[in-house]
């Protein structure tokens, strides 16, 4: 199994999405103020459905395995790591200069569809 280590990182940003949600509607509700908590609640639905994402992109490897996919999963997950986990550091802690880094997460993940649209362009027959 070629793609092990994206089985591993989709099933844990997964993992990780549901308990950061959970913790978040159960503990963080009434501890932070209202635009914090939107932030917060903005990186946890990017984390999943850029999770979803990359678990079809994982399944259509699977079936069509094309150059190009993976690119594709490395954007999504780079821009996960920066978008989304800025956001939860920036609600979290209240460090400023994470700010910068939410667009370059969201950069990331619009190049990661890019990239998808890319292989598609590529490869009109075989998708």
């Amino acid at each position: 199994m070629h793609d092990r280590p994206w089985w591993l990182t989709t099933a844990l940003s997964g993992a990780l999405m549901v308990m950061i949600g959970a913790f978040g509607a159960h503990v963080l509700t009434n501890e932070l103020t209202p635009r914090l908590m939107t932030a917060f609640e903005t990186g946890v639905r990017y984390q999943a459905w850029h999770t979803l994402a990359m678990l079809g992109v994982l399944a259509w490897r699977s079936v069509v395995p094309l150059p190009g996919q993976r690119l594709a999963l490395a954007l999504w997950a780079a821009g996960m790591l920066l978008f989304s986990g800025s956001l939860y550091g920036l609600a979290l802690s209240g460090l400023d200069w994470l700010g910068p880094l939410t667009p370059l997460g969201g950069l990331l993940l619009i190049l990661g569809w890019l990239a998808l649209a890319g292989i598609v362009l590529r490869t009109r027959s075989r998708v």
